[in-house]
Protein backbone atom coordinates (compact mmCIF):
# COMPACT_ATOMS: atom_id res chain seq x y z
CA UNK A 1 0.00 0.00 0.00
CA UNK A 2 1.15 3.26 -1.09
CA UNK A 3 1.49 6.56 0.62
CA UNK A 4 0.20 8.41 -2.79
CA UNK A 5 -3.00 5.99 -2.75
CA UNK A 6 -3.39 6.68 0.53
CA UNK A 7 -3.18 10.71 0.22
CA UNK A 8 -5.27 10.23 -3.02
CA UNK A 9 -7.85 8.54 -1.26
CA UNK A 10 -7.86 11.53 1.86
CA UNK A 11 -8.25 13.85 -1.06
CA UNK A 12 -11.17 12.06 -2.57
CA UNK A 13 -13.29 11.13 0.05
CA UNK A 14 -11.80 13.85 2.93
CA UNK A 15 -11.72 10.78 5.44
CA UNK A 16 -9.26 10.34 8.10
CA UNK A 17 -5.50 8.68 7.22
CA UNK A 18 -6.41 5.61 9.37
CA UNK A 19 -9.46 5.22 7.82
CA UNK A 20 -8.19 5.62 4.24
CA UNK A 21 -5.14 2.91 4.90
CA UNK A 22 -7.60 0.33 6.78
CA UNK A 23 -9.99 0.99 3.53
CA UNK A 24 -7.17 0.14 1.17
CA UNK A 25 -6.66 -2.81 2.61
CA UNK A 26 -10.05 -3.93 2.66
CA UNK A 27 -10.12 -3.47 -1.02
CA UNK A 28 -6.81 -4.40 -1.82
CA UNK A 29 -5.47 -0.81 -2.83
CA UNK A 30 -8.56 -0.79 -5.38
CA UNK A 31 -9.32 3.22 -4.96
CA UNK A 32 -13.01 2.58 -6.20
CA UNK A 33 -14.03 0.39 -3.74
CA UNK A 34 -12.49 1.92 -1.08
CA UNK A 35 -14.68 4.99 -1.91
CA UNK A 36 -17.22 2.81 -1.27
CA UNK A 37 -16.00 1.11 1.86
CA UNK A 38 -15.86 4.51 3.29
CA UNK A 39 -19.39 5.49 2.06
CA UNK A 40 -20.64 2.53 3.59
CA UNK A 41 -18.54 3.51 7.13
CA UNK A 42 -20.19 6.74 6.83
CA UNK A 43 -23.25 5.88 6.44
CA UNK A 44 -23.42 3.58 9.88
CA UNK A 45 -21.96 6.59 11.46
CA UNK A 46 -24.31 9.53 9.54
CA UNK A 47 -26.88 7.26 11.26
CA UNK A 48 -25.82 7.68 14.49
CA UNK A 49 -26.08 10.96 14.06
CA UNK A 50 -29.53 11.39 12.26
CA UNK A 51 -31.64 11.72 15.55
CA UNK A 52 -29.38 14.83 16.47
CA UNK A 53 -30.80 18.23 16.61
CA UNK A 54 -29.60 20.80 14.08
CA UNK A 55 -30.76 23.96 14.91
CA UNK A 56 -27.86 26.16 13.27
CA UNK A 57 -26.73 26.36 9.96
CA UNK A 58 -26.85 28.77 6.78
CA UNK A 59 -29.89 30.67 4.83
CA UNK A 60 -28.05 30.88 1.49
CA UNK A 61 -29.13 32.62 -1.83
CA UNK A 62 -27.75 31.88 -5.33
CA UNK A 63 -28.46 33.75 -8.15
CA UNK A 64 -27.70 32.28 -11.57
CA UNK A 65 -27.42 33.70 -15.21
CA UNK A 66 -27.35 37.55 -14.74
CA UNK A 67 -30.33 37.19 -11.94
CA UNK A 68 -32.78 35.40 -14.12
CA UNK A 69 -32.36 32.16 -11.55
CA UNK A 70 -32.51 32.60 -7.73
CA UNK A 71 -32.45 29.94 -5.09
CA UNK A 72 -32.86 30.78 -1.86
CA UNK A 73 -32.12 27.72 0.79
CA UNK A 74 -31.96 26.53 4.62
CA UNK A 75 -29.84 23.41 5.38
CA UNK A 76 -29.41 22.86 9.51
CA UNK A 77 -26.26 21.54 11.38
CA UNK A 78 -25.78 21.03 14.97
CA UNK A 79 -23.35 23.82 16.32
CA UNK A 80 -22.93 27.90 14.85
CA UNK A 81 -18.73 26.27 14.95
CA UNK A 82 -19.87 23.73 12.04
CA UNK A 83 -21.67 26.54 10.32
CA UNK A 84 -19.06 29.07 9.94
CA UNK A 85 -16.59 25.75 8.42
CA UNK A 86 -15.65 26.10 4.84
CA UNK A 87 -16.46 22.30 3.91
CA UNK A 88 -20.69 23.01 5.38
CA UNK A 89 -20.92 26.62 3.34
CA UNK A 90 -19.08 24.85 0.24
CA UNK A 91 -21.98 21.50 0.77
CA UNK A 92 -24.66 24.41 1.35
CA UNK A 93 -23.89 26.06 -2.08
CA UNK A 94 -23.57 22.76 -3.59
CA UNK A 95 -27.19 22.08 -2.50
CA UNK A 96 -27.92 25.24 -4.04
CA UNK A 97 -26.61 25.04 -7.45
CA UNK A 98 -28.33 21.22 -7.72
CA UNK A 99 -31.34 23.12 -7.01
CA UNK A 100 -30.96 25.83 -9.72
CA UNK A 101 -29.88 23.02 -11.82
CA UNK A 102 -32.45 20.37 -11.33
CA UNK A 103 -35.21 22.32 -10.39
CA UNK A 104 -36.60 20.00 -7.07
CA UNK A 105 -40.53 20.28 -6.13
CA UNK A 106 -39.95 18.34 -2.96
CA UNK A 107 -36.11 17.71 -0.59
CA UNK A 108 -37.40 14.24 0.32
CA UNK A 109 -40.02 11.55 -1.21
CA UNK A 110 -41.76 11.57 2.45
CA UNK A 111 -43.19 15.21 1.71
CA UNK A 112 -44.81 14.39 -1.56
CA UNK A 113 -48.87 14.53 -0.61
CA UNK A 114 -50.90 11.14 -1.74
CA UNK A 115 -52.60 13.11 -3.95
CA UNK A 116 -49.33 13.71 -6.21
CA UNK A 117 -48.51 10.20 -5.72
CA UNK A 118 -52.41 8.85 -6.83
CA UNK A 119 -52.53 11.00 -9.88
CA UNK A 120 -49.19 9.93 -11.19
CA UNK A 121 -49.86 6.43 -10.76
CA UNK A 122 -53.31 7.04 -12.60
CA UNK A 123 -51.35 8.81 -15.70
CA UNK A 124 -48.79 5.65 -15.83
CA UNK A 125 -51.64 2.98 -15.56
CA UNK A 126 -53.75 4.99 -18.52
CA UNK A 127 -50.60 4.82 -20.80
CA UNK A 128 -49.98 1.07 -20.05
CA UNK A 129 -53.57 0.40 -21.00
CA UNK A 130 -53.11 2.93 -24.38
CA UNK A 131 -50.01 0.35 -25.12
CA UNK A 132 -51.88 -2.34 -24.79
CA UNK A 133 -49.66 -3.85 -21.95
CA UNK A 134 -51.59 -6.75 -19.42
CA UNK A 135 -52.90 -6.09 -16.14
CA UNK A 136 -51.08 -8.08 -14.66
CA UNK A 137 -48.01 -6.30 -14.71
CA UNK A 138 -49.13 -2.84 -14.00
CA UNK A 139 -47.76 -2.90 -10.49
CA UNK A 140 -44.23 -3.47 -11.21
CA UNK A 141 -44.24 -1.01 -13.88
CA UNK A 142 -46.05 1.62 -12.22
CA UNK A 143 -43.38 1.21 -9.14
CA UNK A 144 -40.61 1.48 -11.70
CA UNK A 145 -41.85 4.64 -12.60
CA UNK A 146 -42.65 6.08 -9.66
CA UNK A 147 -38.94 5.49 -8.54
CA UNK A 148 -37.92 7.40 -11.54
CA UNK A 149 -40.37 10.15 -10.60
CA UNK A 150 -38.51 10.10 -7.29
CA UNK A 151 -35.32 10.97 -9.23
CA UNK A 152 -36.61 13.74 -10.95
CA UNK A 153 -38.74 15.54 -8.49
CA UNK A 154 -37.28 14.86 -4.54
CA UNK A 155 -34.26 16.35 -3.84
CA UNK A 156 -32.31 13.89 -1.89
CA UNK A 157 -32.87 11.07 -4.67
CA UNK A 158 -31.94 13.23 -7.02
CA UNK A 159 -28.30 12.71 -9.36
CA UNK A 160 -25.88 15.35 -7.58
CA UNK A 161 -25.27 17.00 -11.08
CA UNK A 162 -20.73 17.20 -10.49
CA UNK A 163 -21.01 13.35 -10.16
CA UNK A 164 -19.44 12.26 -13.56
CA UNK A 165 -20.28 8.17 -12.23
CA UNK A 166 -23.89 9.67 -12.30
CA UNK A 167 -24.91 7.11 -9.20
CA UNK A 168 -23.95 9.86 -6.14
CA UNK A 169 -27.33 11.37 -5.13
CA UNK A 170 -28.21 14.32 -2.95
CA UNK A 171 -28.70 12.16 0.34
CA UNK A 172 -25.25 10.21 -0.51
CA UNK A 173 -23.67 13.81 -0.87
CA UNK A 174 -25.08 14.90 2.22
CA UNK A 175 -24.36 11.53 4.02
CA UNK A 176 -21.00 11.66 3.41
CA UNK A 177 -20.66 15.58 4.54
CA UNK A 178 -21.97 14.34 7.94
CA UNK A 179 -18.85 11.14 8.29
CA UNK A 180 -16.57 14.11 7.33
CA UNK A 181 -17.73 17.41 9.60
CA UNK A 182 -19.23 14.70 12.70
CA UNK A 183 -22.64 16.32 12.91
CA UNK A 184 -26.19 16.04 11.60
CA UNK A 185 -26.84 18.07 8.89
CA UNK A 186 -30.60 18.58 7.27
CA UNK A 187 -31.75 20.55 4.14
CA UNK A 188 -35.06 22.46 5.81
CA UNK A 189 -35.98 24.02 3.32
CA UNK A 190 -35.43 25.96 -0.04
CA UNK A 191 -37.29 28.31 -2.75
CA UNK A 192 -36.91 28.51 -6.58
CA UNK A 193 -37.03 31.60 -8.53
CA UNK A 194 -36.81 31.91 -12.25
CA UNK A 195 -37.70 34.67 -14.35
CA UNK A 196 -40.93 34.57 -15.90
CA UNK A 197 -41.88 31.27 -14.71
CA UNK A 198 -45.52 31.22 -12.92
Amino acid sequence: MSTELIIKLREMTGAGIMDCRNALKESNDDVDRACQWLREKGIASAVKRAGRLAKQGLVYSYIHGNGTLGVLIEVNCETDFVAKTEDFQNLVKEIAMQVAAAAPTYISREQIPASVLDAEKEIYKAQLKEEGKPEKIYDKIIEGKIEKFYTQVCLYDQIYIRDISGKETIKDLVTNAIAKIGENIIIKRFARFKLGEE
